[in-house]
């Protein structure tokens, strides 16, 4: 079942104020096009990431299924409301939690910030509490739920937006950056607890490339407003031609030997000492039989080989190919 359905959408962002710099003959910039056609889904229970670079569009789309902000063509549902129509009720399916949290109340306490917003969700208190108590257990906030919310760290703000955003359970969580400011022990619990999410559906944006594979099962690379692919991470390294670096460390062969049998086979390599090994350097395209071919050479001149690196394609030089 699909859990959130992007079709068609566009958001264009006027220039301020055009008539009133018009007036006083000062420059008017043209529109800003945020988003431009943008369309996939999101199925039930799925972790969908979302990468580009600043300024491509992913805070813009993920405001929009939020219903902060209104497309400007095109159409968003989320469990089949529409996010203009049926913007009450998209916002009640909606936890949502951004990098840059500005709506706590920083007099007061974390447990207190939470109780409020409960109570907004419409909890009750002994419910609310409950919730919050087993929250604050997973994020390991529970010693500063008395502390005011402008004395805790900004990781630690970071993690009660990620509270907040899980308290009422909602079926769809939008995670801005969720690790941005996060030490590494409280990212990996995090990431962890994001992965024991059942039946949850979860758009992810992140600058973290590494984590964006570990957790999503599709990801979609949005360029100047404008998705450019959607797929595994796996079938997008796999998919993605480059030159390959490869490194083979061996022994049984002088240094002149190896760097003749080398010149038969390769136009541009490199050979260095390595102690009790050599090591042969050159570049390849990646899954075509050079590699295979350097190999079979050297076995036929009882060369023993003990080690063969290779640097596959990451999701950084996907993302780069699209841009």
């Amino acid at each position: 079942m699909t859990a959130i359905s992007i079709k068609n959408l566009s958001k264009t962002y006027p220039p301020p104020f055009p008539r009133l710099k018009r007036a006083f003959r000062l420059p008017v910039k043209p529109p800003v096009e945020a988003l431009k056609n943008v369309s996939f889904e999101i199925s039930t229970g799925e972790v969908f990431g979302l990468i580009g670079r600043n300024g491509a569009g992913k805070t813009t789309l993920s405001k929009i299924i939020a219903t902060l902000v209104q497309p400007t063509g095109g159409e968003v549902t989320v469990k089949s409301f529409d996010s203009v129509k049926d913007e009450v009720k998209v916002r009640s399916l909606i936890g949502l939690a951004t990098a840059e949290e500005r709506s706590f109340y920083w007099r007061l306490s974390c447990e207190r910030n939470l109780l409020f917003f409960a109570r907004l969700y419409g909890m009750r208190d002994s419910e609310a509490k409950r919730k919050i108590g087993e929250l604050f257990e997973k994020l390991n906030l529970s010693e500063l739920a008395r502390r005011r919310f402008s004395e805790i760290s900004t990781g630690n703000k970071q993690k009660l937006a990620i509270a907040r955003a899980l308290l009422p359970d909602p079926p769809v969580l939008l995670l801005d950056e969720p690790t941005r400011s996060l030490d590494p022990l409280a990212a990996n619990d995090l990431r962890s607890l994001i992965g024991s999410l059942e039946n949850v559906s979860i758009l992810l944006t992140s600058h973290n490339l590494s984590e964006i594979e570990e957790l999503c099962s599709r990801v979609a690379i949005i360029a100047k407003g404008e998705i450019r692919v959607v797929d595994t991470p796996e079938n997008l390294r796999r998919n993605h031609r480059q030159t390959q670096n490869v490194k083979i460390r061996l022994s049984g062969l002088t240094e002149n030997g190896l760097r003749l049998l080398a010149s038969r086979i390769l136009s541009d390599f490199s050979v260095a000492n390595a102690g009790n090994f050599l090591v042969l350097s050159f570049s390849r395209n990646a899954d075509d039989e050079l590699l295979g071919k350097v190999i079979y050479k050297l076995s036929q001149e009882n060369a023993i080989i003990s080690d063969v690196e290779t640097e596959k394609s990451t999701l950084l030089d996907v993302l780069e190919s699209y841009e």
